[in-house]
C-alpha cells in the first residue's frame, strides 16, 4: 500500500508510476599521461516526475484514500471516525497556491504491506513544483481530472555571516605582519524539550503521529526514536519482534520527535 502526501495533505489516489531521478554532476577530463579520468562531484538535485495523478471529480472510489478524522461523541468518552471526501477542485487549488507562493513544499510517499500492518519505508523530499499540466479527457478519465506533475528537490541555502578578527600586535613585529583570523558564525536553534506520549488501548503509531504531530506519515520517526523500547516490549510479550512498530502496548511511554 502506498500513500502520497504533499504538505501533509493525503492525495486520494496514489499514482501508479513515480519516477525519481538522481542527477549526477561528475565531469570527465583527459589528462596528458593518464588519459580519460572521472572527476567525482556531489550529486545534483533530484527530479520527481508523476505522469498520471488522478483526481476524482465528485465521487469516491472504493480504492480511494481519504483522511480519517476522530471526533468525540456527545455524552460519551468514545470517539467516532469520519472520512472526508474532497473533489478534484480542492487539490487543483492547492497546487496553484503552492506554485504561486514560490516556497518549497514537502513531498512524501509512505509504503506499507498490502494489509497495512507492516510499515516499510518512505520517500521524503523538500521540493519545488516546476511544472504541472491539467488534463481532462472524457474518453479516458470521464469527469475526473488527471495531472502531470514535475518537481525538483530543494536544498536550503543562504549567505553566511563572516566576522574578521585581528590578532594583537606582539612585540618585535611590525603592523605589516599582523594576521587576520576569519571565523564563520553559525546560529543553532534552541533545543526544545523532548515530548512524550503514553500509549493507550487501541493506539497505533500512525494514529499517534496523526494526533500528536498532525502528520500520520511521521510514524516511522516515532518508531526509530523508540525502536529499542518497542522491540523490548514486544519480546517481553512473547513476540519475536514488533513488526516495525505494528505491535505497541498500553502504558508504554514513547518519545515524540520535535
Amino acid at each position: 500500500m502506498y500513500r502520497m502526501y504533499i504538505q501533509k495533505i493525503l492525495f486520494p489516489i496514489t499514482p501508479g508510476k513515480l519516477s525519481v531521478r538522481i542527477n549526477g554532476k561528475n565531469k570527465t577530463l583527459t589528462l596528458i599521461n593518464e588519459g580519460e579520468v572521472n572527476l567525482i562531484k556531489t550529486a545534483g538535485l533530484t527530479d520527481i516526475t508523476i505522469d498520471e495523478l488522478l483526481l476524482p471529480a465528485f465521487r469516491k472510489y472504493p480504492f480511494a484514500l481519504t483522511e480519517v478524522k476522530a471526533e468525540a461523541k456527545k455524552n460519551s468518552a468514545r470517539t467516532k471516525k469520519t472520512e472526508k471526501f474532497r473533489g478534484a477542485e480542492y487539490y487543483l487549488e492547492k497546487l496553484e497556491a503552492w506554485k504561486k507562493k514560490k516556497k518549497p513544499i514537502q513531498f512524501k510517499i509512505v509504503r506499507s504491506s498490502p494489509d497495512g500492518r507492516n510499515l516499510l519505508w518512505d520517500t521524503n523530499f523538500s521540493c519545488t513544483i516546476e511544472d504541472y499540466e491539467i488534463i481532462e479527457d472524457a474518453d479516458k478519465y470521464g469527469m475526473d481530472v488527471c495531472v502531470k506533475l514535475k518537481m525538483k528537490e530543494y536544498r536550503p541555502w543562504g549567505a553566511k555571516k563572516i566576522v574578521k578578527k585581528k590578532k594583537k600586535k606582539s612585540a618585535g613585529k611590525s603592523s605589516e605582519e599582523k594576521k587576520e583570523v576569519v571565523t564563520v558564525k553559525k546560529t543553532r536553534p534552541a533545543k526544545e524539550k523532548a515530548k512524550s506520549y503514553v500509549v493507550k488501548s487501541g493506539d497505533c503509531l500512525i494514529n499517534i503521529a496523526k494526533r500528536q504531530l498532525n502528520d500520520e506519515s511521521k510514524w516511522s520517526k516515532i518508531y526509530e526514536l523508540n525502536k529499542a523500547t518497542i522491540e523490548a516490549e514486544a519480546k517481553k510479550r512473547g513476540r519475536k519482534s514488533s513488526s516495525n512498530g505494528h505491535w505497541i502496548y498500553p502504558g508504554m511511554t514513547l518519545k515524540l520527535p520535535s
